[in-house]
């Protein structure tokens, strides 16, 4: 006699996943060459806007992370049509490459020998916001 195994619900929603944390999603890899002919104000300017759009696309990426765990926790103790409501808009995508530009715009500030780049107070405040 063969079995069949249904998939429970718990199952379920461990394979459709949850929005990560924004903290928790990587950096994709940018190449800093896109930014050569960038001064170092140009530079420092472009810092500022991806800084700003990172802030925006966490803030939504932690809101997406908090609701899937609220509809994760209603599903699986009260009410699973519940579940229905993971299938939300994720950021990580949009925020792994922010991330990662921003990353390329501080290598490139690095090699041009950009005087906001070499100071540590500096690079400490920008890692710790991103």
């Amino acid at each position: 006699m063969k079995k069949v195994i249904y998939p429970t619900i718990a199952t379920l929603v461990l394979m459709s996943g949850c929005a990560k944390k924004a903290e928790d999603i990587q950096a994709a890899y940018i190449s800093p060459l896109q930014y050569q002919n960038y001064s170092c104000q140009q530079l420092q300017m472009e810092m500022e806007r991806v800084r700003a759009k990172v802030a925006e696309v966490a803030e939504a990426q932690d809101k997406q992370h908090t609701k899937d765990v609220v509809a994760t926790t209603v599903g699986l103790v009260v009410f699973w049509p519940a579940l229905f409501m993971l299938a939300g808009s994720d950021k990580a995508q949009e925020l792994s490459h922010l991330k990662g530009e921003y990353d390329a715009l501080q290598r490139a500030a690095i090699a041009k020998d950009c005087e906001f780049a070499q100071t540590k107070e500096t690079n400490a405040t920008l890692h710790s916001s991103l």
